[in-house]
């Protein structure tokens, strides 16, 4: 595989990635304060992207895949809210354990290595524009 398809090849697996993130933080930043429906229900847990390397051993190209998408399952709050129909015996409510100031840290983390990715994948297409322009004459 030639280098510039190599790089575009790279971006294009690293966009989709940073989308799937994407969607995972806005997911997590929705469910936020979603109680549950009855008592003993388990709430929202908070989700994550886990990405791995991988190699192609024909082309000698390192991109990126997924792992996994995982949850803090024992991750909760307990919020005071006696009069709410999933409250326990002491009025007490499992809320989901998401914390927006890292939710927004990871979403602005996530966006600007999706901008990276399509600006790389941009100028490796100007370049093999050019280079069809050079052959053309």
């Amino acid at each position: 595989m030639d280098p510039l398809k190599a790089s575009m090849s790279v971006s294009g697996s690293a966009l989709a990635l940073q989308s799937l993130r994407m969607r995972v933080i806005s997911e997590n930043i929705a469910n936020a304060e979603v109680a549950p429906i009855k008592p003993g229900d388990e709430p929202y847990q908070r989700k994550y992207v886990s990405f791995a390397s991988m190699v192609d051993r024909s082309s000698n190209v390192t991109s990126v895949r997924l792992d996994k998408i995982g949850s803090f399952g024992d991750e909760f709050r307990l919020v005071s809210n006696p009069g709410h129909m999933a409250a326990d015996e002491n009025g007490m409510v499992k809320m989901p354990k998401v914390d927006m100031f890292m939710e927004m840290a990871d979403m602005r983390e996530t966006i600007r290595s999706y901008e990276a990715n399509l600006q790389s994948m941009k100028r490796a297409r100007a370049m093999i524009s050019m280079a069809i322009d050079m052959m053309k004459g």
